[in-house]
């Protein structure tokens, strides 16, 4: 039998072997026969060397092996064949047999539960790896060898580092060679020596294209004679070594190199001697004593010469000059230090910069001349409004009285005496119903002027005495009262009793309802009106500033109130904020809606008349800054692309005003007429304007106590 070997060299296995005995039992990939386990196990375990009995193998090989040992007892005969089986069975790339998947990526099984097939086909299944991270950190505290611990990726087991592999690592990070008695330091071999030797190292016989000509490079050469024939290669010139000279004083030479760059400055030339730098300048040149006096007074930087003109009798007497180098140093520094910049100018037409408008001629018809004045009024007049025939007009003044005027005649047919200074008038615009809307001290006179037709007026007056009661009183912010006798014989058919006084009034499209304005700065400032139920509301709850102006949209259920800065729209069914306009004016005057009703205009204190586009944006589509004073009235046409504005300057301005059924095209606004012939009275010139509802005419009312028409 065996002999043990020495030194304990039975326990360490080869590579093979350990292959071998790497525990095919639980892997099932085992390539024996179950007869030959059979017959193992009758022979029963035999002593191995070392006292032990070997472990039992599975592969064809190792049991062959075992064969062979048992029938050979000679030792030399049994290492010979043990030399010679030892690789018989082990393929260069089993590395480990546990795993039959073969060398393909491990990340195709990353998603399932098994890592490959075994030689029957059944799946084999990865180890169960459902540690978590405290598991983890528990390993990692209590296992002395869970640094040099690594998971196989072909069976998934954990396998645990060898010292030498360990090292191997260690010197492959380090940069180190992987074998330890590889010395990459050896000393070089010096093949070619000093020593000439008397044997080449080569003793191959010259090529034969080295001694005939090449006929690339007589191609080569061919072609470049033939360019130099041509002129297309010039020879190198001779250098010319005639010396250059330059004028100093000469202009410079717009095509040298400084010349041609774009921003080069020229430095300015220094002004030639004249005759007071002579040594024998003209007797006129020289200073007398005051002359030499007053000019070393002066500072240096005022003096017309920067040194005094002497005489001498000839050029040697002529001394060397003391601040030459001084004047030299400072021309220098001139030179480089004087930052020469050209100035480019843009030369811009004019008449470009103005936007190209139409001419006014091509935007007629508009009013241009003043065709009657309404003389009457004592006092500056305020406010006007038309009746929606455009047949009769109507004033208010500071001298307490209220004119109705014919339009074409300027007729004063009626004056109603109201007692008070009158701050708003307001014509219905129902062409059905004949009333007017006063606004004087505290209350609203609605006034019949029992003009024009007598079965409309009269229709007007049984439409308001057809009122009836309601059976119980309901609580209103303002009083209605019917008008007395002496009122009625007067025109006044109901008075609307307010609590401060009312600055302005305007009706609804419809004509029942009108708005008032109270000069007041609670949330009672504004209030809304129905006539024929003889009902007023206040719509806000609280005060947004002090309103200046309010008007009702032509068309949709929408309220414009105007502040001081603002403008803010509302919406009547919802009854809410719907936009809030900047009109970047420091004080609003007035407002006008255009009769489409998506543009305004704003008229302010500060001579601005901004244009909103409600489409457009909440900031002014246009300011308009034609007045030099302030503006205290703003008027759209309802039939023609007109606006007007009236200012302190005592003009009224006409501009056309286009507004397009294309949302993309932009309003065209074009000034067209200035009108002028109100006097100033008081620093107030034009107070109210008004235009005609179907003839382009345009009324103003002024401090001067006239209305005008211009036509």
């Amino acid at each position: 039998m065996e002999q043990p070997h020495p030194g304990g060299e039975s326990e360490e296995l080869t590579d093979s072997e350990e292959s071998v005995y790497s525990g095919l039992e639980d892997s099932g990939s085992d390539s024996t026969s179950a007869a030959e386990e059979e017959e193992e196990e009758e022979e029963g375990p035999e002593e191995g060397p070392g006292g032990r009995s070997p472990p039992r193998t599975h592969a064809k090989g190792a049991a062959r092996k075992s064969k062979i040992l048992e029938d050979d007892s000679s030792l030399e005969e049994s290492k010979v064949l043990l030399a010679q089986n030892e690789y018989e069975e082990d393929s260069s790339d089993e590395e480990d047999i546990r795993n039959t998947v073969g060398n393909i990526p491990m990340e195709w099984y990353q998603d399932f539960p098994h890592i490959g097939y075994n030689l029957e086909g059944k799946k084999i299944y990865k180890p169960i790896r459902n540690k978590d991270e405290l598991d983890m950190f528990l390993e990692k505290m209590e296992n002395p060898d869970y640094w040099r611990t690594v998971q196989d990726k072909m069976t998934g087991a954990d396998i645990k580092l060898t010292d030498e592999q360990v090292d191997l690592v260690h010197r492959l990070q380090r940069g180190q060679f992987g074998d330890v008695h590889f010395n990459p330091y050896e000393p070089a071999v010096d093949f070619f020596t000093h020593e000439v030797m008397i044997h080449p190292v080569t003793n191959r016989p010259a090529d034969k294209r080295s001694f005939i000509p090449s006929l690339i490079e007589k191609e080569k050469v061919s072609k470049l004679v033939h360019a130099i024939k041509m002129g297309w290669i010039k020879p190198r010139k001779p250098k010319d070594d005639t010396p250059t000279y330059y004028d100093l004083w000469a202009h410079e030479d717009p095509n040298s190199i400084l010349g041609r760059h774009k921003m080069h400055v020229p430095a300015p030339k220094m002004k030639l001697p004249g005759h007071e730098e002579s040594y024998n300048p003209p007797p006129e040149y020289l200073l007398s004593e005051e002359e030499k006096l007053a000019w070393e007074q002066q500072e240096p930087a005022e003096r017309k010469l920067n040194f005094v003109p002497q005489q001498y009798r000839c050029l040697r007497a002529v001394p060397a000059y003391s601040r030459f180098i001084h004047e030299r140093f400072e021309r220098c520094l001139d030179l480089y230090l004087c930052p020469r910049q050209r100035k480019m100018r843009v030369n811009v037409d004019p008449e470009d910069l103005i936007p190209k408008l139409p001419k006014p001629r091509d935007l007629q018809p508009f009013p241009t001349t003043q065709a009657l004045v309404y003389r009457g009024h004592t006092s500056l007049v305020r406010c006007l409004s038309i009746s929606p025939s455009g047949q009769w007009l109507v004033s208010g003044s500071d001298d307490g009285t209220v004119r109705f005027w014919e339009v074409c005649t300027a007729r004063c047919m009626k004056t109603v005496p109201v007692g008070g200074v009158v701050k708003s008038v307001a014509w219905n615009p129902n062409p059905t119903i004949c009333l007017v809307a006063i606004c004087v001290e505290q209350s609203v006179l609605l006034v019949n002027p029992c003009l024009g037709d007598k079965l409309l007026y009269g229709a007007t007056d049984q439409l308001l005495e057809s009122y009836v009661a309601p059976e119980e009183e309901r609580v209103q912010p303002v009083q209605w009262v019917t008008a007395t006798v002496e009122e009625h014989g007067k025109g006044v058919r109901l008075v609307v009793q307010h609590s401060k006084a009312v600055k302005q009034v305007t009706w609804h499209g419809k004509g029942d309802y009108f708005a008032s304005v109270v000069s007041d700065n609670s949330n009672m400032q504004v209030l809304i009106h129905q006539t024929s139920k003889r009902w007023s509301q206040n719509p806000f709850r609280k005060s947004k500033g002090l309103v200046q102006c309010v008007l009702f949209h032509p068309i949709r259920p929408y309220f414009f109130v105007a502040t001081q800065r603002y403008v803010r729209v509302y919406n009547l069914l919802k009854q809410e904020l719907t936009k809030k306009l900047m009109t970047n004016c420091k004080w609003v005057s007035s407002m006008a809606i255009h009769p489409g009703g998506d543009n305004i205009i704003c008229g302010s204190y500060d001579s601005k008349l901004a244009w909103f586009d409600l489409d457009l944006s909440t900031r002014p589509y246009q300011l308009l800054r034609h007045h030099k004073k302030a503006l205290r009235s703003v008027a759209f046409h309802k039939h023609y692309p007109l606006f007007a504005s009236g200012s302190d300057d005592g003009t009224v301005i006409v501009c056309h005003g286009m507004v397009y059924n294309d949302l993309l095209q932009n309003p065209l606004l074009v000034p067209v007429k200035v009108l002028k012939g109100h006097v100033l009275t008081l620093d107030l010139g034009v107070l109210d304007v008004l235009f005609h509802p179907t003839q382009p005419w345009v009324f103003s009312s002024g401090a001067d106590g006239t209305v005008r028409l211009y036509t």
